[in-house]
């Protein structure tokens, strides 16, 4: 079993090269997924975001209003906090079950956990290789702007609540630069499966 911590700013790519990763038949565990999952409706974690952000967060029929959150917890770091001890222990609790249930099926498993926040939250430590996909900071911005219909600001904004490009690099054993085309990012992605991750858990799962 390789377990792979993979991380990214947001409209780095990330999510690509995780699909690209599933493709080649990695175990994907996405912490965004399961942050969902978290706060459902009707589950404990929601319960606990009403009790500290209040009932403002919730939409009509009950469920959480994220983008009222989101307007909370970005304009305010220890709120945002608030938030993540809420979220993250449920997520990681949950992670590790499917990890586990992985393993269990298939020894040279590779396990891709897909944090947004790894670094953020000290958890690089936690696996045999960190994975960074990279691109720079106004290559992004422009991507936020194209995809989610942000303003410059609001773009750079949710750029800034996220650690920064180079506490990222610094943190990375392996790093997938994203800066050109699908096809090339995909074509990186398959160099770093075939000489790099599929023979290190072949040689772990012996």
């Amino acid at each position: 079993m390789l377990s792979i911590g993979l991380t990214g700013g947001i409209a780095s790519g990330k999510s690509e090269v995780s699909r690209r990763l599933a493709e080649r038949g990695a175990v994907i565990v996405d912490a965004d997924l399961l942050a969902r999952e978290a706060v459902d409706a009707g589950s404990d974690g929601l319960a606990e975001v009403v009790s500290a952000f209040g009932q403002g967060v919730l939409t009509a029929d009950g469920a959480l209003d994220r983008a009222a959150l989101g307007a909370i917890v970005f304009a305010d770091p220890a709120r945002r906090e608030t938030l993540n001890a809420i979220v993250h222990p449920r997520v990681r609790a949950r992670a590790a079950q499917i990890a586990a249930a992985a393993v269990a099926a298939d020894r040279q498993a590779v396990i891709v956990q897909d944090i947004p926040l790894l670094v953020e939250t000290g958890q690089a430590g936690n696996f045999d290789v960190v994975v960074v996909v990279d691109a720079p900071d106004d290559v992004r911005v422009a991507r936020l702007l194209a995809r989610n219909g942000m303003s410059e600001a609001e773009a750079r904004s949710r750029i800034a609540a996220q650690a920064t490009r180079e506490e990222r690099l610094a943190a990375a054993d392996h790093v997938i630069a994203n800066t050109g085309s699908l096809a090339e990012l995909r074509e990186a992605v398959d160099r770093l499966w075939d000489d790099v991750l599929a023979p290190a858990a072949a040689k772990q799962g012996t």
